[in-house]
């Protein structure tokens, strides 16, 4: 093999090794990437089925159901316009409290109530994840419209 081959060989081989350390890259950003979906949009059934995804909002006072001594708890959340059952099995965040604002990490299971896997709360009093902080912004200012236009916004679960 000539020196001129052996070069273009060596240079191929380094492109075709980047090309798959990115491709390999570029799959595990896609597998662990995480989708943040407004409730309102997963009570109109806009929500990945295949994987999990995250909703966000306000916990719903008076919500909150838990058995004595389980782990096992259900509650509802909020963004202001729709509401969606949530059900959790495990530890919750010692800043977990109706009416604060909460990020549910999960699926959506067959009976309409998500499914979480992890729980995340605020972690201060003047602090709400901008995700949440924005859909809710969203749907307050759409309740005010619709609210003078008379329309209903939501069909609650």
């Amino acid at each position: 093999m000539k020196p001129r081959q052996q070069r273009m060989l060596a240079v191929g081989l380094a492109v075709l090794g980047i090309a798959i350390a990115a491709a390999l890259t570029l799959r595990a950003f896609k597998d662990n990437m995480m989708f943040f979906i407004d409730i309102s949009e997963v009570v109109a059934g806009n929500y990945p089925t295949e994987r999990t995804f995250r909703i966000g909002g306000l916990v719903v006072e008076g919500s909150i159901q838990r058995p004595e001594g389980s782990l096992e708890m259900s509650f509802r959340v909020t963004d202001l316009r729709c509401e969606l059952g949530v059900r959790y099995h495990g530890v919750l965040p010692d800043l977990f409290r109706e009416g604060k604002g909460v990020v549910a990490h999960g699926r959506l299971a067959d009976d309409g109530v998500f499914v979480a896997d992890k729980i995340l709360a605020k972690h201060d009093e003047n602090y709400m994840a901008p995700e949440v902080a924005a859909s809710l912004a969203t749907h307050v200012a759409a309740e005010t419209t619709s609210m003078s236009a008379g329309a209903s916004a939501c069909e609650s679960q």
